[in-house]
């Protein structure tokens, strides 16, 4: 019958990878502030509470990880991180910041102004699990009222659902753009309303909004912003979309801007949004000054 393994400490693991990292047992002593036999017999009751050898010791003056050492260094590495971890989150908890951060972002909102948030706040606050929910137009500002997210990055010029709280963090402009073989590609296309239009709209579980920037009879209304964007390149209608959105499908020619006469400058503003009665934490009050000062700098 095996015998049984013990449970090693997480002083002797810390040793153990000191031995391993300061490669003697000597230099551990010394990073430990330990005397060298006191390293060596940590190391030994472990190896004895393991039933393993962890170093070879014949092999040279300097101590060589055997197959199980090596083995029990990647485990005794991804525990000390562990470790490491749950004490930044305490601290963390401690100062009063979120262990979890739900925002709720608007489709609409440019991808480099998401991706530079996110990092950033991944780097600011390490300990914080972020999830992201992503609606379209007015389902941001409804998702936040319900409590699906702390906060939220949205547009749009309608009115503000009852309880919430808004602040401007920048602006993109709306442009109507088809594929360049669309009959309204022309420099006098005649009126929008008779060409379909792709309308972005919400998803069924929250309430639409005012048909805003709407000019033609002919409609096909999409939930999904990459579905418009792959229905226009296809020449399937036209449609307004984010400049941002279609800056390279303009540069490069797989979409125009239309010269539709009843289109003037139109843009969509975006806001962070949150609930009065529970206002952001530590960590979503960072990520809304991240978005501003980006507006600011812009």
């Amino acid at each position: 019958m095996m015998a049984r393994v013990g449970t090693p400490s997480l002083d002797q693991l810390d040793v153990f990878l000191a031995v391993v990292e300061t490669g003697s047992f000597a230099a551990a002593g010394r990073r430990l502030g330990r005397a060298t036999s006191a390293i060596s017999y940590t190391i030994g009751n472990l190896e004895r509470q393991l039933g393993v050898g962890l170093f070879d010791r014949s092999l040279a003056r300097t101590p060589v990880l055997t197959q199980s050492g090596q083995a029990i260094r990647a485990k005794a590495e991804r525990i000390r991180a562990g470790i490491d971890e749950l004490r930044a989150s305490i601290e963390a908890v401690g100062e009063g910041i979120e262990p979890e951060l739900v925002v709720v972002v608007d489709v609409m909102l440019p991808s480099e102004w998401l991706v530079r948030a996110v990092r950033a706040f991944e780097r600011e606050f390490p300990t914080v699990s972020l999830r992201l929910h992503v609606e379209a137009l007015g389902a941001v500002a409804q998702a936040v009222q319900r409590g699906i997210g702390a906060v939220g990055f949205g547009g749009g010029t309608g009115a503000l659902p009852a309880g919430l709280e808004r602040v401007a963090i920048g602006e993109v402009d709306m442009i109507p753009v088809a594929a360049p073989d669309h009959p309204a590609a022309t420099s006098h296309p005649g009126p929008a309303r008779g060409y379909r239009q792709l309308v972005l709209t919400v998803r069924s579980s929250f309430e639409e909004g005012p048909d805003n920037g709407i000019f033609s009879r002919d409609q096909w209304h999409l939930a999904d912003l990459g579905a418009k964007h792959a229905l226009l390149l296809g020449g399937c209608g036209w449609g307004n979309m984010p400049e941002p959105h279609v800056r390279d499908d303009l540069a490069c020619g797989r979409l125009v801007r239309l010269q539709f006469a009843e289109f003037r400058r139109a843009i969509y503003p975006f806001h962070a949004l949150f609930r009065s009665d529970t206002p952001p934490g530590p960590a979503a009050r960072w990520l809304i000054e991240h978005f501003v000062s980006r507006q600011e700098t812009a």
